[in-house]
């Protein structure tokens, strides 16, 4: 029998520690080192003595040369998620999705295993959080109730791992969540970082052992990141991500790790009374309720992957009562706000050290990328103003601490997304013959410092004054 030992691991990384103490050395945080006993020979194997005594074998080797074979995939029928995922479920992949409580994973993932099970293939379903009645529930809501998908609700990976033995192989296995699941293999808690470990890559190995497609999914912490050690994203094939914003109804499907296909792509929901519904062109949503004569409001023409995406950046530039003025920024990078505003006052000449400057992006979407420097400029300065942009105009481009306008990636997919919304005009930075022969590039203002652009709106204002004036 192996003997067992006592270690206490970080529940924040993972990191094993031989005794207890305050603060864990691998990440420096306070109070996580929890006790716990594990087989002297580790998971997933028998008493370190018998695993040293066996002789391993050879591998054959090849070259990089040789034939590619696509990776073999389940679409699931619901576009958005085949898009965020690459082309739909690989097979034999574990695919990791997290998200924030009630944000609607459960719900994605019941109305994707109801679309492949009435196309054939079988789908299960295990649930660690909830009854087998909630979740018969849930379908009933999303009109799922008929679909042929296996239900069951248990925790012990290895009742699991012998329940998906019986039958036919099963083509996509969800498990909600991977914090609830423990094995026997750990002598520790479930959530503890050994048992979501050791669950996880139990799981893995029957992924790739059958051939099965499986999904966990995951907590996440207040930080926003998956609960449990880190090894786990580093483990499974894709890790995705369900952002949303409390105060709306739509939800982004994000990948940030693909072994498959491309990273960065998203996938855009809205959540209604029956369920997730897909977004085709997000642009349209973001752009509904915008305030075409509001100072301050400028469109941006971003990408998320490989989609072109228009959201409305709205500033608020106002007088400050205080002697340090507010600096308030939602959906964008406090830093890179800061950065923007220093290069305004010193090659611009524009002043906001005794304004209180608000930043926001509309509709809660979250922009990651250096090309909304432009679009940010132009709503500062217009808020500044008291100057409504032109409606019908969008803005994109890297600014740079010369108050140089740089080129970015993809200006000819972000002029073509808004000339299909019905935008006239764009201002987008000189240089790049990616544009060259497009009806509104020809038609666009391409300024080659930030100078240029403060002076052409401050330029519009003084021409409106002459028109009221005569």
């Amino acid at each position: 029998m192996a003997k067992s030992r006592v270690q206490f691991v970080c529940q924040a990384c993972g990191a094993s520690h031989a005794r207890w103490a305050g603060k864990c050395d691998a990440c420096g945080e306070w109070n996580t080192l929890v006790e716990e006993g594990t087989q002297a020979g580790g998971i997933g194997g028998g008493p370190a003595s018998l695993r040293s005594a066996r002789k391993g074998r050879s591998v054959a080797l090849t070259s990089l040369s040789g034939e590619i074979e696509d990776a073999p995939r389940i679409a699931s029928g619901i576009a958005e998620l085949d898009r965020a995922t690459g082309g739909g479920f690989v097979r034999g992949s574990a695919l990791l999705i997290g998200g924030d409580p009630g944000i609607g994973k459960s719900t994605l993932l019941m109305q994707a295993a109801a679309t492949l099970a009435k196309r054939g293939n079988r789908t299960v379903y295990v649930s660690g959080e909830e009854a087998v009645a909630q979740v018969r529930l849930r379908a009933q809501r999303l009109g799922a109730a008929d679909a042929p998908v296996e239900l069951a609700a248990e925790t012990n990976v290895e009742d699991i791992l012998a329940t998906l033995s019986e039958g036919r192989r099963p083509d996509l296995v969800i498990l909600d969540s991977i914090q609830t699941l423990w094995t026997d293999m750990a002598d520790s808690a479930p959530g503890t970082v050994t048992q979501v470990r050791a669950s996880a890559q139990a799981m893995i190995r029957f992924a790739k052992s059958t051939g099965a497609a499986v999904v966990l999914v995951g907590h996440v912490t207040k930080e926003g990141q998956i609960a449990g050690p880190r090894v786990v994203e580093h483990m499974v094939d894709a890790v995705l991500y369900f952002e949303g914003e409390g105060g709306h109804h739509y939800r982004i499907l994000r990948t940030v790790k693909n072994r498959f296909g491309p990273t960065d792509e998203i996938g855009v929901f809205e959540m209604g009374d029956s369920g997730l519904r897909e977004v085709a062109n997000p642009s349209e949503l973001f752009l509904g309720e915008r305030s075409q004569k509001a100072p301050g409001a400028a469109v941006f023409a971003g990408m998320e992957g490989t989609r072109p995406l228009l959201v409305e950046i709205q500033a608020l530039v106002a007088p400050s009562p205080l002697g340090t003025p507010r600096r308030a920024v939602v959906g964008w990078d406090g830093s890179r706000l800061s950065m923007v505003l220093a290069v305004l006052e010193a090659h611009c000449g524009v002043r906001f050290g005794q304004n209180d400057v608000y930043l926001n992006v509309a509709g809660g979407y979250r922009i990651a990328e250096p090309a909304a420097d432009m679009a940010v400029a132009a709503a500062l300065v217009s808020s500044l103003a008291g100057l409504a942009l032109p409606a019908d105009c969008v803005y994109f481009g890297e600014i740079s601490l010369s108050g140089a306008v740089r080129p970015v990636a993809h200006m000819a997919q972000r002029l073509k997304e808004a000339e299909k919304l019905g935008f006239g005009r764009a201002v987008f930075p000189a240089g790049g013959d990616e544009t060259a022969g497009m009806a509104l590039a020809s038609a666009s203002f391409r300024p080659a410092s930030l100078a240029d652009l403060v002076a052409r709106i401050a330029g519009s204002r003084r021409s409106r004054e002459t028109d009221e004036g005569n």
